[in-house]
Parts: structure tokens; sequence; C-alpha cells
């Protein structure tokens, strides 16, 4: 739903004024490929914890299966 409200609100803002949203086009365009980067650290250090987490927790379950 926010996706489309938010295309909306775009349409809108290009037929008000269209070269402003060709420029917010361009500049979230920007934003988006400079958090590439963090998105893939961030995804790392989740799957690194959780490969922890299941490491340090696998005893208890094997003794929560007996």
């Amino acid at each position: 739903m926010k996706t489309i409200i938010a295309i909306l609100l775009f349409c809108i803002l290009f037929v008000l004024c269209w070269p402003l949203a060709i420029g917010m086009f361009f500049i979230f365009l920007i934003f988006f490929i400079l958090l590439i980067p963090f998105k893939i650290v961030g995804f790392t250090l989740e799957l690194i914890f959780k490969v922890v987490g299941a490491i340090l927790l696998f005893p208890f379950r094997l003794i929560k299966a007996l």
C-alpha cells in the first residue's frame, strides 16, 4: 500500500513540477546506490550473529531433544 501511495505522490509531483520530480528521482537513485554497501554489511552481520547463536544454542537443543 505504501508503494502505491508513493507512486501516486510521485505522479502528482511529476504533473505539477516535472524538473523537481526528475531531480528527486535521480537523487533517490544515488542515495540508494550509496546505501548498498551498508545493506551488505548489515546482512552479513545478521548472518554471523545467527550462526554464532545457533552454535551456542546447539547443545541446549540436543539436551531438549533427548
